[in-house]
């Protein structure tokens, strides 16, 4: 359900988050689009999970695999033309996996330089070793 202009500019930010770490940016395209108009929830989804594995990444030193979306909220739509943001905050080193947060922040084409959350979600990695098993993540790699 899209939310009408006022309820944009009300939750408008001036700043991004400076506790978290900027992991991806990326611009929607036309094939991107559903039939409302607005950016496909499955292509955001995507593209949190990859924002979601980049810190992940440093910790695991090798493959790893996505077993859990904990939290998946759309805040507001996306829509063509947005410049997304997306920022990521590790929340737990496991044994074997590693939980982090991921904000998705819209600059609307014609309002740049204000930041809009439109998404934000949990989701927690497991490292995996070449048989696709669970692997023990070694604190000091980080």
């Amino acid at each position: 359900m899209s939310k009408s202009p006022s309820a944009d500019a009300a939750a408008t930010l001036k700043s991004l988050p400076l506790d978290q770490e900027l992991v991806l940016k990326v611009i929607p395209m036309p094939a991107d689009v559903n039939a409302n108009g607005d950016i496909f929830g499955g292509w955001v989804m995507a593209q949190c999970d990859l924002a979601g594995s980049v810190i992940p990444a440093r910790y695991s030193k090798g493959r790893m695999a996505t077993v859990a979306v904990n939290e998946f909220v759309f805040k507001q739509p996306v829509r063509l033309g947005d410049i997304l943001s997306f920022y990521s905050k590790l929340v737990k080193i496991g044994r074997t996996s590693i939980t982090v947060t991921v904000e998705v922040f819209a600059e609307r084409f014609a309002a740049q330089g204000d930041y809009l959350k439109v998404t934000q979600a949990t989701f927690t990695y497991v490292a995996i070793d070449d048989n696709g098993r669970p692997r023990v993540i070694e604190r000091d790699n980080a």
